[in-house]
């Protein structure tokens, strides 16, 4: 795989940004991030170089179940590969991420060998 793909990093808290954007970097990837679903909807317009999506799942404005819907939503971005990502990884949670869209699920704490591969599966498809 191409590690100069560009990863869109949605979530609400800046410090899991700062973390998985370092983790990213350190494995040769860019990211770019923000701090909310509707930023990130709005970034994903209008960048078309957006490889693929890790987006948090528990976030106050608009959760990560809308915004995956959202996006799938959008003739544009329909095809963009979303990885869930949560931290309240519960019974049943994966399938219903799927369910909502999500290609992939990663759960916090984040194994980033297991990211890593989550990132390259989706992104060969």
């Amino acid at each position: 795989m191409d590690k100069d793909k560009l990863i869109l990093i949605i979530d609400d808290d800046s410090r899991n940004i700062f973390a998985l954007g370092l983790a990213l970097k350190a494995r040769g990837y860019k990211s770019i991030s923000c701090l909310g679903a509707a930023e990130g909807i709005a970034l994903l317009q209008e960048n078309k170089d957006i490889s693929a999506v890790l987006m948090d799942m528990m976030m106050p404005e608009m959760d990560g179940y809308e915004a995956i819907k959202a996006i799938k939503s959008s003739e544009k971005c329909k095809m963009t590969p979303i990885i869930a990502v949560t931290a309240q990884a519960m019974y049943g949670d994966r399938e219903k991420c799927i369910e909502a869209g999500a290609w992939g699920y990663v759960s916090k704490p984040i194994d980033i060998d297991k990211l890593i591969a989550v990132i390259e599966e989706v992104c060969s498809c």
